[in-house]
């Protein structure tokens, strides 16, 4: 080489080299600034500073633990004892809380020396260990108290309602009535209502001890009560966890049935015809390019809600996915066993059946394995939307505000389901399709 050719070789080493300092330096450059537009435009400081965070603690607590509810009906003087404040977890009558006690004076031991009394004449006496007893009378619409004029965080309060929150429990006064929250741990009444013979009783005596209920064996009476549970809802629950597999596997099945044969329409090798191909890879654009929630709420109006729209939905999209994943496939079969069917004097639909359907079997049911798995996750939010299958009861119990550990239970259920379906369809793969050592 000469010095020319050297120095031409340096200058362009030279070049390349500050080439890949500017490029190492400005992708991050570019990932920050893009950082920083985030923070600014999605008002980040601004949602952390709007943030309830002490609501966000109550609910989290409460998806892990119930709250019994002690009511005092300000104008009829009634006390009422409730799981969660429901009619279906009402205490019998003649049964309370342990926790409850005194007839003329009723008082409430929330535990840590947090006590409150409902007395005569819609009087109610707090207890709390730090602060000064609290007194608060219901007159009317109005609630008088003798709480100062500067509250700590943890009390709000105004002529018509008082709200306390504490460690040991809540407590909130209106004119109408007095209530308390004592929560504990637990999802109470999961197996059995108060209502039911069962409650309370173990396992060992259900299925091993005495006859409970003269009625019926202990075992189906157990299992009915359960299944029938009014708070929990067992049966409609996996009913619904019935109904979102429905529609995730017929609209699975459904697009792949309808691909199939119009993939061999997108397919070059099968379909000399360019305008047939355009259209039809076109229209697999068309139907995969709009999301399958946006296909259901367009369904909505033209069905109305229900399963069927969600598992329409499903279909359309997946008709689209289906069809080009597939088309792909055909592109890739060997032609020498197509020409082996041939030379046995094959007609076409033989040839095809026997000469390209077992080539790009394995790859047909791979995808339509794993888009089963996971429109089973994708049914649960249409089902949301066209109230149906499991979604619908989440949502129901998102809406309500309070029932956040029926909320803890369907969100299990709903992972449950998608491991059982993870699990099937990597067995189910497995045996038809066979495993990789």
């Amino acid at each position: 080489m000469t010095a020319v050719d050297i120095n031409a070789s340096k200058l362009a080493a030279d070049s390349l080299f500050k080439r890949k300092r500017l490029v190492g330096f400005a992708i991050p450059a570019v990932i920050v600034t893009y950082l920083i537009y985030i923070f600014f435009s999605f008002d980040v400081a601004g949602l952390a500073g709007r943030a309830n965070w002490n609501n966000a603690v109550t609910l989290a607590s409460d998806s892990w633990s119930y709250k019994v509810h002690v009511t005092r009906d300000n104008r009829s003087g009634d006390v009422v004892y409730a799981v969660e404040g429901e009619r279906k977890g009402l205490y019998p009558d003649g049964e309370r809380p342990d926790w409850v006690s005194g007839d003329d004076v009723l008082t409430i031991d929330l535990g840590g020396d947090h006590i409150v009394r409902y007395l005569p004449d819609n009087r109610t006496e707090i207890e709390i260990p730090g602060f000064p007893l609290i007194e608060a009378q219901a007159e009317g619409r109005k609630v008088t108290s003798n709480l100062p004029d500067e509250l700590p965080d943890w009390i709000s309060a105004s002529d018509r309602r008082i709200g306390i929150t504490t460690e040991e429990g809540r407590i909130t006064l209106t004119g109408a009535r007095t209530e308390v929250f004592n929560y504990f741990p637990g999802w109470e009444l999961f197996w059995f209502t108060l209502d039911s013979p069962y409650y309370g009783q173990s396992f060992t005596s259900i299925f091993f001890g005495q006859q409970i209920d003269p009625e019926r064996s202990n075992v189906s009476g157990a299992a009915n009560d359960f299944w029938y549970n009014k708070m929990w809802r067992h049966g409609d629950v996996a009913w619904a966890i019935g109904e979102t597999i429905l529609m995730a596997f017929l609209g699975t099945m459904g697009a792949a049935m309808i691909a199939l044969p119009l993939a061999f329409l997108a397919a070059k090798r099968f379909s000399p015809f360019m305008l047939i191909r355009a259209t039809t890879r076109r229209f697999f654009d068309f139907v995969r390019g709009v999301d399958a929630l946006i296909w259901t709420v367009v369904l909505a109006r033209a069905f109305g809600p229900g399963p069927l729209t969600g598992t329409l939905a499903i279909l359309i999209t997946d008709t689209g996915t289906f069809g080009k994943t597939f088309s792909e496939a055909l592109e890739n079969v060997d032609q020498r066993q197509i020409e082996g069917v041939s030379s046995t004097g094959a007609k076409p639909l033989q040839r095809y059946r026997f000469g390209v359907i077992p080539q790009v079997v394995p790859v047909l049911l791979a995808q339509i394995l794993y888009f089963l798995e996971s429109n089973t996750r994708s049914a649960t939010i249409i089902g949301a939307i066209t109230g149906g299958g499991i979604g619908l009861l989440l949502t129901q119990a998102i809406q309500t505000q309070k029932d956040w550990e029926e909320v803890a239970y369907y969100i299990v259920v709903i992972i449950l389901m998608v491991m059982f379906m993870d699990w099937f369809s990597g067995w189910l793969r497995g045996k038809l399709i066979g495993r990789k050592d």
